[in-house]
């Protein structure tokens, strides 16, 4: 079920001041290594002697992709005119070409904390022909993320606090409280790792919240604050999937619709794109309702490809395509 708000008067429009600085995006920065199996799980796995599990995949297809929170968050903002900072905890040994994308798309990969000993955090992921999976994650590098130090970073101006190793997510909520930059809380998949006092921190301090409806009531039961709290201090993003998604203020509440999708190939990084293109229109000037709906086409981008960063545009291709979904013309200021 969507979240419980407060009826609250319409929201005709939400503007922020417009972003002057810089965006340091934080979270995590893996490979995701996929292999599909051409059968079904539960033709091999017994339930009943699980206790003695012992099975074998032959796999027809392998594929490696990039991936990451903050990665995904930066190649987006990056195909939207931004240049934001990756401040994450990669492996010195296996970044390098990743890297090298990552900055020729535009992002600053020079804050990025890279480790010698350890290589980039990796997702090993067997998929069967019913779309189950299983999954296993070595954090490597990420567990360090706790060292990416933001205070010596300057000129900046925002801050993303997205999914991260829990101990890193603790100290850049209260570094950039002390920084006094704005900060976008995106905790995702860590909701469930994070304290209950950093969860509190991180919704106190927030300028906006992202979160998927699922997500965003699971933070409503652990933190015991409904969501209609919550938005009295900050702007909370609650994104619907195909349904679009809703922009809640303390002045009401907007209604975003889902971006027309081609074909749904791969949904995974569809939430990192959004945030992405919910912040540049709020950096931007852009009203709440023209912001949303520069998020939703930045997902129907994703959703259409391969990978959380296999999409790309550019600036005409994405006015033209935001007029042809919304009947709207958008004319996006340049960043900065």
């Amino acid at each position: 079920m969507p979240p419980e708000f407060a009826e609250p008067d319409p929201a005709s429009a939400w503007v922020s001041s417009a972003g002057v600085g810089t965006i340091a995006v934080t979270g995590s920065v893996a490979y995701d290594t996929i292999m599909v199996f051409p059968g079904r799980f539960r033709d091999h796995i017994l339930p009943d002697h699980t206790h003695l599990l012992n099975v074998s995949f032959q796999v027809d297809r392998l594929e490696r992709r990039r991936g990451g929170t903050a990665a995904n968050i930066c190649y987006t903002l990056a195909l939207l005119g931004e240049r934001p900072l990756l401040c994450a905890a990669v492996g010195a040994s296996d970044f390098e070409d990743y890297g090298a994308v990552l900055e020729a798309r535009g992002v600053d990969t020079t804050s990025a904390l890279r480790c010698a000993d350890l290589p980039t955090a990796t997702a090993f992921i067997t998929t069967d022909l019913d779309d189950n999976q299983i999954t296993a994650f070595y954090a490597a590098a990420m567990s360090r993320a706790a060292g990416v130090d933001l205070s010596r970073i300057e000129g900046v101006d925002t801050v993303v606090i997205a999914a991260d190793a829990p101990d890193a997510m603790t100290l850049h909520i209260t570094q950039a409280i002390d920084m006094g930059v704005r900060i976008v809380f995106a905790p995702a998949q860590q909701i469930p790792s994070l304290s209950d006092e950093t969860l509190h921190a991180g919704l106190e301090a927030a300028w906006l919240v992202v979160g998927n409806d699922y997500e965003m009531n699971l933070i409503a039961d652990r933190t015991g604050r409904r969501l209609s709290e919550i938005r009295a201090t900050c702007m909370l993003a609650v994104t619907h999937g195909a349904a679009g998604s809703a922009l809640h203020t303390a002045e009401g509440t907007v209604e975003v619709p889902a971006a027309p999708v081609s074909e749904v190939v791969d949904p995974t990084g569809a939430g990192d794109a959004y945030i992405a293109g919910l912040l540049v229109g709020l950096r931007r000037g852009q009203p709440l309702d023209a912001a949303g709906r520069i998020a939703a086409v930045a997902a129907a981008y994703a959703v259409e490809q391969r990978g959380p960063q296999g999409h790309s545009f550019m600036p005409d291709d994405f006015e033209a395509r935001y007029s042809a979904a919304f009947g709207k013309t958008l004319i996006l200021p340049a960043a900065g």
